[in-house]
């Protein structure tokens, strides 16, 4: 059976794919500018509007469409959040091969700085990045990647460790197997599983970090629109224009709910241990 086949037959990998298949899918469209209308036009006459049959949504202060700015909101977070954790994913997976195949000090060093960036919590080890460096969308992918890579060097070090030790690792080096082929070919290819079901997860966690940072104002910068930055233009104006908070923030919980779910489908379908008791 193929992977998304067993996805889609998964109960929570069906609904969460979905999500992340549509939100995919708008994202895209967003960043292409393929949107109702322009998200940065201002229709001064139109501001604050409800939702209709032309605004869809409805508008903002400034009579902004905002499915529009939600769209190019959503292709936004998403730009950010899949390249903080691709970079997270990549520095980790790096560091955490090298940590176990070396050991010694050099597993010890690794280490100890990991322990030291998870003694933060995520958003205010990032505040501290981006206070140091300044706000920006490529300051937030910067910090957001720093924040997650220890928990990739940890994903990856403690089966790296395991699978070191068995025999067909140290069949290959009696062949001769150079050490970069082992690396790649039987320890990477062997940790495949658990770095798609982090991936997945992490993703939820950077958009829901990327939110929280473009909210206090030090991620993506007006005029440009995310649903962090959508969510804070809304704060002064819940009582009179509650569509502008309701959009944004149900746009930010379903996405987060798609990828748990398709995380948490992923878990029991790749997992040898859960794999035959999986829907």
């Amino acid at each position: 059976m193929s992977i998304l086949r067993a996805i889609f037959s998964h109960p929570s990998g069906r609904i969460g794919g979905t999500i992340v298949v549509i939100y995919l899918a708008v994202a895209l469209l967003g960043m292409f500018g393929v949107t109702p209308y322009n998200p940065l036009q201002q229709f001064r006459i139109d501001r604050l509007h409800a939702p209709n049959a032309v605004y869809w949504m409805g508008t903002d202060l400034f009579g902004r469409d905002i499915a529009s700015r939600l769209m190019n909101g959503i292709g936004q977070s998403f730009l950010v959040a899949f390249c903080s954790v691709a970079i997270a994913t990549f520095a980790g997976t790096i560091l955490g091969l090298t940590a176990a195949w070396f050991g010694k000090a050099w597993d010890g060093l690794v280490m100890r700085i990991m322990d030291v960036l998870l003694a933060f919590p995520a958003i205010l080890l990032a505040l501290l990045i981006i206070a140091v460096v300044g706000p920006g969308t490529w300051t937030s992918v910067a910090a957001i990647a720093i924040v997650y890579t220890p928990i990739f060097t940890r994903v990856v070090r403690g089966p790296a460790l395991s699978i070191k030790a068995r025999e067909f690792v140290d069949a290959a080096r009696t062949f001769g197997s150079s050490r970069r082929y082992i690396l790649t070919r039987h320890l990477l290819l062997n940790l495949v599983a658990p770095l798609t079901v982090q991936v997945t997860l992490a993703l939820a966690w950077s958009l829901l970090t990327e939110a929280g940072l473009s909210f206090l104002g030090l991620g993506t910068q007006p005029p440009a629109s995310s649903l962090g930055l959508m969510l804070a233009d809304s704060r002064n104006l819940m009582e009179n224009a509650p569509w502008m908070l309701i959009f944004p923030a149900v746009a930010i919980m379903i996405s987060i709910l798609g990828f748990n779910l398709l995380g948490d489908a992923l878990r029991d379908i790749l997992d040898p241990k859960t794999r035959r008791s999986a829907p």
